[in-house]
């Protein structure tokens, strides 16, 4: 594992940089916007304060995310990576990435649906942007699931192979 020593190393200073960031945007950032957002267009306030909680939500599930990738990096360094141990981190962050699917999924139908019912507000170019998301976001999460699988076998093969030798 000394290989991958660096690129782990490098990798948490950033985990670490992200999940600051995040939680300052979390504290500081998000809502004195979307405040001034609602304060500048009252007739948008609702949606403003829709996309607050999704917005705060959505930095919750990077949080989650990079505590489980800490957690792997950890078990990678330790050659422990292919356990049963680590299904669970990896299922963390599966269910994270599926929770942020399905808010993905119901903001861009809400979204859709305020701007296809405001005559003001017709724009098809969000709808679009927000469907593009959509795809990626489904992209996403179905190859996540698929390298889980992929983790499942190599620990079977990996417990196996303990077994026999």
């Amino acid at each position: 594992m000394h290989r991958l020593r660096l690129p782990v190393t490098a990798l948490r200073v950033f985990l670490v940089f992200l999940f600051g960031f995040a939680l300052l945007m979390q504290i500081m950032s998000l809502p004195g916007q979307f405040a001034h957002d609602a304060g500048q267009t009252p007739k948008l306030a609702q949606l403003s304060w829709t996309l607050l909680v999704v917005t705060e939500l959505a930095m919750l599930g990077l949080q989650i995310v990079i505590v489980c990738t800490w957690k792997l990096l950890t078990m990678v360094q330790k050659d422990r990576i292919f356990s049963e141990s680590s299904l669970s981190w990896v299922n963390g962050i599966v269910w994270t990435f599926s929770v942020g699917w399905v808010l993905l999924v119901g903001v861009s139908t809400y979204i859709s649906a305020f701007l296809f019912f405001t005559p003001s507000l017709r724009d098809p170019g969000l709808p679009i942007l927000l469907f593009g998301f959509t795809l990626v976001a489904t992209v996403v999460v179905l190859l996540i699931v698929i390298l889980r699988a992929l983790l499942r076998q190599a620990t079977v093969l990996r417990a196996d192979m303990d077994v026999v030798i």
